[in-house]
C-alpha cells in the first residue's frame, strides 16, 4: 500500500512508498545538546461569523484563511496563521522551490518566503506580505479531544480547484508514519497522526481539517492507496487520508518561525508498534499492552537511565526477551508504542526529564532519564 503525498507537483502526483518498519527507533543525538526554550504560542482569535450549525455557515467563517500555494513545480494548500502574515503548509509542497505565491481567496495574490520547515512532521512556514485585510488567522484546536466518528471538514485545492470543501469523519487517532532512517539503521518515527475518510486529493496537502466549531484540528498530508488511474497516473481516493494533529503543529511552528527548524524530543529505543499475542506470549509477558523495548541506542539517554533491551533468544526468531516492557509515561497510560511517540512527541522537550514506568522481572519500576535531543 502506497502512502501519497497530496501536493499537486509538475501537474502530476509525487508518489512516495513508504514500507513501514517492524521496528521504529526514537531518536538520538548528544545528551548534552544545549536546552532550548519553548516559543510562546498564542492563538489568535479569528474573525468569524457565529455558526447556524450549518456548513454552509461554517465555511463562509475559514475560508478567508484558506489559502492556495503555487510554487515553480505545483500547488498545494495551507492556511494563516497568525497576524504577522505566517502561512502553514505542507514542507512538501514547497520543497526545493525557488518561488513561492500565496493566492486568498479573495483573489489577492502575494510573493512569500520559506522563512523554516520540518521535513519529519512535513511541515513548512511561508511568510507573505499582504494588506491587513487579507490576513485572517484561523482558530486552533485541541486535537486531543478529537474522537473516531467525529465529523469533520477539509479545505484545500484539490487538482486547482480552489476552496474546495469535503465531508467526513475522524476514522482513527495516534497513527504513525516513517520519518527518515535513524543512525543505527532503523526508521525515526513521525506521531500523532489524524486517519480521515474526508475526500483528500492532488492539491489538498498542506491545506486545514475542520471540526464543526470551524476550528483547525489538523494539516492534511497524504493518502493511503493501492488504486492508480493508469490513463492519468493520479491516485484513486480510497478513503484513507492523513493530517497532521494540529498539537504537534501548533508546538512545531513558533520554533520554525523563530529557528526555521524544530529538535525533536529523543528517548533512544526501539520498539514494535504492535506485538502479536503469540509474540507476547514468547516474551514470557502476562499482559498485552505497553511498548516493549527491543533495543537501546548505545550511550542514549535510556541506557544511561538504566533501561533494559531483551537480549535473551526466544522461540520466535530475532525476538529477544527480558526487555522492559513501558507501561506508562509521565503517569499517564501507554498501550502501544504508538501512545509513547504521540505523548513524547506532542509533549516533550529535548532536555525534559521524564518519568518511564516499566515491568521489569514482574514488577513496576520507575525509570527517571532526561530526553536527549533526534539528530
Amino acid at each position: 500500500m502506497k502512502r501519497i503525498l497530496v501536493s499537486i507537483l509538475a501537474l502530476t502526483l509525487a508518489l512516495t512508498s513508504c514500507a513501514l518498519p517492524g521496528f521504529t527507533a526514537l531518536p538520538q543525538t548528544s545528551t548534552d545538546t544545549p536546552v532550548q526554550a519553548i516559543p510562546t504560542f498564542v492563538p489568535v482569535a479569528a474573525n468569524a461569523i457565529p455558526l447556524d450549525g450549518s456548513l454552509a455557515a461554517l465555511y463562509q467563517q475559514v475560508i478567508p484563511g484558506v489559502v492556495a500555494v503555487r510554487t515553480n513545480s505545483g500547488l498545494g494548500s495551507g492556511f494563516v496563521f497568525d497576524n504577522e502574515g505566517h502561512i502553514v503548509t505542507n514542507q512538501h509542497v514547497v520543497d526545493g522551490a525557488s518561488t513561492v505565491e500565496i493566492a486568498f481567496a479573495s483573489g489577492y495574490k502575494a510573493p512569500g518566503t520559506v522563512v523554516g520547515f520540518d521535513v519529519d512532521a512535513d511541515i513548512a512556514v511561508v511568510k507573505v506580505n499582504a494588506p491587513a485585510e487579507e490576513i485572517h488567522p484561523l482558530p486552533i484546536g485541541d486535537s486531543s479531544t478529537l474522537l473516531v466518528g467525529q465529523p469533520v471538514v477539509a479545505i484545500g485545492n484539490p487538482f486547482g480547484l480552489s476552496g474546495t470543501m469535503t465531508l467526513g469523519i475522524i476514522s482513527g487517532l495516534g497513527r504513525t508514519q516513517p520519518a527518515h532512517a535513524a543512525p543505527d539503521g532503523g526508521f525515526f518515527s513521525n506521531a500523532d497522526i489524524i486517519q480521515t475518510d474526508a475526500a483528500i486529493n492532488p492539491g489538498n496537502s498542506g491545506g486545514p481539517l475542520f471540526n464543526l466549531n470551524g476550528e483547525i484540528v489538523g494539516v492534511n498530508q497524504s493518502i493511503r492507496t493501492n488504486n492508480i488511474n493508469e490513463a492519468t497516473g493520479n491516485a484513486v481516493n480510497s478513503g484513507v487520508g492523513f493530517s497532521i494533529s494540529i498539537n504537534l503543529v501548533k508546538r512545531i511552528v513558533p520554533f520554525l518561525i523563530r529557528d526555521g527548524k524544530y529538535d525533536y524530543p529523543y528517548l533512544g529505543i526501539a520498539s514494535d508498534s504492535d506485538l502479536s499475542l503469540a509474540e507476547f506470549e514468547a516474551l514470557g509477558l502476562d499482559r498485552y499492552t505497553g511498548a516493549y523495548v527491543a533495543s537501546v541506542v548505545p550511550g542514549g539517554p535510556a541506557e544511561q537511565a538504566g533501561i533494559r533491551a531483551g537480549d535473551s533468544p526466544t522461540s520466535i526468531n530475532g525476538l529477544n526477551a527480558g526487555g522492559d516492557l513501558i507501561v506508562a509515561f509521565d503517569g499517564k497510560e501507554v498501550k502501544t508504542f504508538d501512545d509513547l511517540l504521540s505523548y513524547l512527541i506532542t509533549s516533550k522537550s529535548p532536555g525534559d526529564t521524564v518519568v518511564l514506568t516499566v515491568v521489569r522481572d514482574g514488577q513496576l519500576v520507575d525509570v527517571t532519564l532526561t530526553l536527549g535531543t533526534r539528530p
